[in-house]
Formats: structure tokens, sequence, C-alpha cells
């Protein structure tokens, strides 16, 4: 199948999801992750009308950027976890961070935003799964509530919800406790109605679950594999 044709299917499973879920379509954005694939094919995913794209590396993008500067309405998306030292060119090249996973980092990233002239569109990433090899702060953690309590002294970041990478399993039926636990979570904190906080943003789900994220709330999917096909290996 043609990239058009994957992306057109990947549309039509997202809207019969939402419709399975009693919801539009809408609710939910395809975001294209595009880490590692040729600017060829980012530029096909814009032609056919995709908008939002995830990198996962701050210096990959770095070296796609200027190449890219005339899809002026593309939307680029950091999905990737970020070190602190990196924070000032991801803030540069990025306006959404969707893996801030520490206090640290936040301030870091609220410092560069402010000298820059600019507001960052951030969601706090969840380790859902409690797995040690993977970034984001566990459920119920004192970090999370440091982040939620912290927002309003970071004027330049619009905390808007939250992301996670869920545990892999072939079988996407057992990835829906864990988006559960996530929208569970995010309900909370809608219903909380923490200062500087906007619970707008649930992006969980990828290529060989997404349907099932989206059934459980998600109204982001970071969708690559099904869209741009199989990566090589790095």
């Amino acid at each position: 199948m043609s990239l058009a044709e994957n992306i057109g299917r990947v549309q039509e499973r997202i809207a019969a999801a939402a419709h399975h879920s009693g919801r539009k379509a809408e609710e939910v954005t395809l975001l294209a992750v595009s880490k590692t694939f040729p600017l060829s094919h980012i530029r096909q995913a814009y032609d056919v009308g995709l908008r939002a794209f995830g990198e996962n590396r701050v210096q990959e993008f770095a070296g796609k950027v200027a190449a890219l500067h005339d899809l002026h309405d593309a939307v680029w998306h950091l999905i990737g976890h970020l070190q602190s030292n990196k924070a000032v060119q991801a803030a540069e090249l990025f306006s959404h961070i969707d893996s801030v996973d520490s206090v640290r980092l936040a301030r870091k990233l609220n410092s560069v935003a402010q000298g820059l002239g600019k507001k960052l569109a951030v969601l706090i990433e969840i380790n859902v799964g409690g797995e040690s090899a993977k970034s984001g702060v566990a459920l119920d953690s004192s970090e999370l509530g440091n982040l939620l309590n912290g927002a309003p002294d970071w004027p330049f970041l619009d905390f808007n919800g939250l992301m996670t990478v869920q545990p892999y399993n072939d079988d996407p039926e057992q990835s829906r406790r864990y988006f559960r636990k996530m929208r569970e979570l995010f309900n909370r904190l809608v219903d909380s109605k923490l200062p500087a906080i906007r619970m707008e943003v649930l992006s969980m789900g990828m290529s060989h679950d997404y349907e099932v994220a989206i059934e459980e709330g998600a109204t982001c999917v970071r969708v690559g594999t099904a869209i741009f096909g199989a990566r090589e290996s790095l």
C-alpha cells in the first residue's frame, strides 16, 4: 500500500474506534511519528493532510528542520525522553514537548522558553507500567504531585495533559488496563481543577494498539509504523 493509503486506513480505523466508544473521530489527533524516516516520507504525509508530527531525538530533528521550513502549519512534537542539557535546543526546535518527567526539566524549559519569548505546550509523561528502563513519573508519585503543584511557577509552560508509553505486548488487549489507569488519572486531574493545568490531551496508543487506546479515552495517538512502514534497525 502507498503512504496515502496507509494514512487513509489508519484514519478509518480511528473513526471506527471513536464511533465504537461513542466519540467523534475529530476528538482524536493523529500524531505521525516520523523519527528515523526520511524527509520525503514526512513531505508525503504532509501533502496527504497530516499536520502533527512526532520526533524522538533532538539531534535527529535538528538535521531535518531546515529542509522542512516551508511546511508552515506543521506542528512538531518532541515525544522522546529529553535530558536537561538539551532543553535549549529542544525549546528552539519544537512547539510541543510531550515528555516532561521532572521538576528539574520543567524549570529548565520554563527558563529557556522565557528567554526565547515563547510558550511551550507540554505534557507530563507517566510511566504507567512502572518499568525501570523507561522514563516518566510514576503514578501517584511525589514527583507527579510536585509537577502538578509547581505549574503556576512556570508561566512559559502550558501544561495541557498527559502522555504514556505503555508496556509493549503483541496483544493490544493487554494494553487496555494501562490505558484505563491513564484515563482514570486524567479524569481525576480534570476534576481537581488544579491551577495552571489544562487536562485536554491524553496521548497514548501506538501503531499496534491505538484503537484500544481510543476506546479507553485517548485524545492523541502516536502512529509511525502503520503510516510509514517498518523502521530499519538503528
